[in-house]
């Protein structure tokens, strides 16, 4: 294993220094708080667009990471946060409750601050510079402000129904995310009343980048946002009257799906109601502009029962996500990522695929080795006559998708195709509904895993008649998901396997799925909410006693999140008793590393690059085994208690050497891309010692596995 040796340096440039403690009490003395430390991970996700070495439209992409990661923070753990304190529709005056809202909100507001600094004091400006400009009103020359006149009178005006507020015109319903306006009236309405305050909707089926054409943008791309165009003209809509004020505003709202499972008796029909309703869950954060005068800002703060500490006043877009949109339009390589392409592992199909995997296992690393491969496996066993039987997982795979089409096919062919379909996948409830109604209809047997349980587990499995008419197992298990698009910027293990024992326990789990019975004792999957958790601490108990009877003791994990109490209890044992531990964790991480007494020998960090680190790796040296399992599982209690994962060995020698030297040597030599937690919660970037060369985890493997390509500057 690789050693970092690299000595540690403050976070570089204008990258705050996050404190990790959360509430008070003892119990902080060995944990960290989990929605500090969440806030911390996008904090490093900014450092990208910070960092003066990334191209230019991908430091704004980061920008838009931020800020989709700050949604869906709101969305999901606030709102989950809010509801387990809230008791009789009163909020909890705990104060231990209270100081964590306070740390939390400092936090967010300082985040976004800096997020809003960035995209106006360097990647616009920077931008221009390189002939792409967002122009505002004030920079629109006299022909770009007749052509968006003419835009806003053609595409937009027919579009929006302002409404002024009145008893028969109550507050509308305002939908989560999309953008408003609300705009302050002098005078009287046609009526003869006083009505001085008007709601305009956005529509949400118009782009928010809109580009201008060639003949009036000079010598640059030129742009303006649908919030400017509507701004420019919102006066249009309101004849005979003055527009005092107006802000642009947007409110995010508690997105989570709640189903009594128990009660229901069908899951996806009940889905499909709350899928109508999440648009208009609790408000939790209201975005204004940042001259949004204070009693606008007030009234829609009331509207929305909403605390003052949830207002944002932002200097600039209320949605900075949208601004990805102008990825879309501009080429310049020089702006981007040098363009990279994944490397095909093989490109057998038919009878090709079962026969090598009959020879050996194939292990694939994506994105840096293609998913192709996985698709063709699928593909393969739904044309071969031989094959009997697929069963799969799906979690996400997206709205279009050749996997889901293959699975139908067999279908149709007449094969017995099992799918296990989590219809509670966050965001992708919609799409998962969609392919089970299709699948059904092809004649697929589709099921929705155990009630109160996600069905988490990335695993499929084909059943092929073979010589003599014995039936062949042959399994795929993953770290990602079956999502083709998300295979090439997530990192993710996956392993196809003709293994006898491996293949038959994945059917064993299908079984259990499927029929809802105990599952069969399992001698290689580690499967929750079973056995996963209790084998993680069998395993980490191993190293600790190997290093109490003096023996060289060794754990290394890898996952996005490691927050489950039980499992870093037995890390800070096992470090108490001398086992070297390096944890890579990209986000969350509630373990505090280095405290003397208590986790001396553990080191923690997070690595944020050009892809998402997704990959989950638990490796236990256990006295020159090298036991390597990867899963689908983080280190969570929701992971290890409330969803069904799978861990699953590698068991070939080469192909555990190229998990080790791929997914957890390079990460822990990286001093690049790499943050180093201490005890105090606080991340600090490595950086190059001295002469030492500088080395990036993803480059190297880009180079090793894939095919890198260097673009010169325009």
């Amino acid at each position: 294993m690789t050693d970092d040796t690299e000595t540690s340096i403050p976070a570089a440039g204008n990258i705050r220094v996050r404190r990790g403690a959360g509430t008070e009490g003892s119990r902080n003395l060995i944990f960290l708080d989990r929605e500090i430390s969440q806030i911390a991970f996008n904090w490093r996700v900014l450092a990208q667009a910070e960092d003066k070495q990334v191209p230019l439209l991908e430091r704004l992409k980061y920008l838009c990471i931020v800020g989709s990661n700050l949604d869906e923070f709101f969305e999901v753990r606030i709102a989950s946060l809010l509801a387990q304190n809230t008791v009789d529709g009163e909020l909890s005056q705990d104060p231990a409750f209270r100081q964590q809202l306070r740390k939390i909100s400092e936090n967010c507001h300082q985040l976004a601050q800096r997020q809003y600094e960035l995209l106006n004091t360097e990647i616009l400006p920077l931008l221009a510079k390189k002939g792409v400009r967002i122009l505002r009103h004030n920079d629109r020359n006299e022909a770009q402000r007749a052509w968006v006149k003419a835009y806003f009178e053609r595409e937009v005006k027919p579009l929006l129904t302002p409404i002024g507020l009145d008893p028969a015109h109550p507050f509308p319903q305002v939908v989560n995310k999309s953008l408003n306006f609300i705009v302050s009236l002098a005078g009287k309405d046609a009526f003869g009343r006083g009505t001085a305050i008007a709601i305009v909707k956005a529509p949400r089926v118009l782009p928010r980048i809109i580009k201008l054409p060639e003949e009036i943008s000079g010598n640059c791309m030129a742009f303006c946002l649908l919030s400017s165009v509507i701004h420019s003209h919102i006066e249009d809509l309101f004849n005979g009257r003055e527009v005092i004020n107006y802000s642009q505003f947007r409110v995010t709202r508690d997105s989570d799906l709640w189903v009594d499972e128990e009660e229901v008796k069908n899951l996806r029909q009940a889905l499909q109601g709350e899928l109508q309703t999440r648009q208009f869950g609790e408000a939790v954060r209201l975005e204004v502009a940042k001259n949004c005068p204070k009693e606008l800002s007030d009234f829609l703060l009331a509207q929305f029962n909403l605390p003052q500490d949830r207002l944002y006043a932002v200097d600039g877009p209320v949605n900075m996500v949208r601004l990805g949109e102008l990825l879309d339009y501009v080429r310049q390589p020089s702006l981007r990522f040098p363009p990279f392409a994944a490397r095909f592992v093989t490109k057998a199909n038919g009878l090709d695929m079962f026969s090598n995997l009959r020879k050996h296992d194939i292990l694939l690393h994506h994105p840096f080795q293609a998913f192709q491969t996985v698709i063709d496996f699928i593909r393969s066993a739904s044309l071969d006559p031989n094959v009997v039987a697929i069963k799969q997982t799906v979690y996400r795979t997206g709205m279009n998708s050749d996997l889901m089409e293959s699975l139908i096919t067999a279908a149709r062919l007449g094969k017995e195709v099992t799918v296990v379909v989590e219809l509670k996948a966050r965001f992708d409830e919609e799409a998962n509904i969609n392919w089970a109604d299709r699948l059904q209809q092809a004649g697929a047997q589709v099921v929705y895993g155990v009630v109160g349980l996600k069905t988490h587990a990335k695993m499929a499995l084909v059943i092929r008649r073979e010589e003599g008419g014995v039936l062949r197992h042959y399994a795929h298990l993953g770290t990602g998901n079956y999502h083709p698009s998300t295979t090439r910027f997530y990192t993710d293990f996956g392993l196809l396997t003709a293994h006898h024992g491996i293949a038959t326990e994945v059917n064993e789990v299908f079984i259990h799925l499927t029929g809802l019975n105990k599952p069969k004792k399992l001698e290689h999957l580690w499967l929750a909410p079973f056995g996963l958790q209790p084998q993680i601490i069998k395993a980490i108990r191993n190293e600790a006693r190997i290093a109490r009877e003096g023996r060289p003791a060794r754990i290394i994990a890898k996952m996005n999140a490691l927050l489950d109490e039980s499992v870093i209890r037995a890390l800070y044992a096992a470090s108490a008793d001398g086992v070297k531990i390096d944890l890579i964790v990209r986000g969350a991480c509630a373990l505090r590393p280095g405290v003397p007494g208590l986790s001396e020998n553990i080191r923690v960090r997070s690595i944020i690059g050009r892809f998402l680190e997704h990959s989950r790796i638990y490796y236990f040296r256990n006295d020159l085994a090298h036991d390597v399992y990867l899963g689908s599982a983080d280190w969570m209690n929701r992971n290890l208690f409330r969803r069904i994962e799978v861990a699953f060995p590698v068991l070939d020698k080469a192909l555990k050497k190229r998990v080790i030297s791929e997914g957890l040597d390079p990460y822990l030599k990286d001093n690049t891309n790499a943050w180093v937690l201490d005890s105090e919660g606080n991340y600090e970037r490595r950086k190059p010692r001295g002469k030492q060369a500088a080395f990036c985890a993803q480059n190297y493997l880009m180079q090793q596995l894939g095919s890198l390509s260097h673009t010169d500057d325009d």
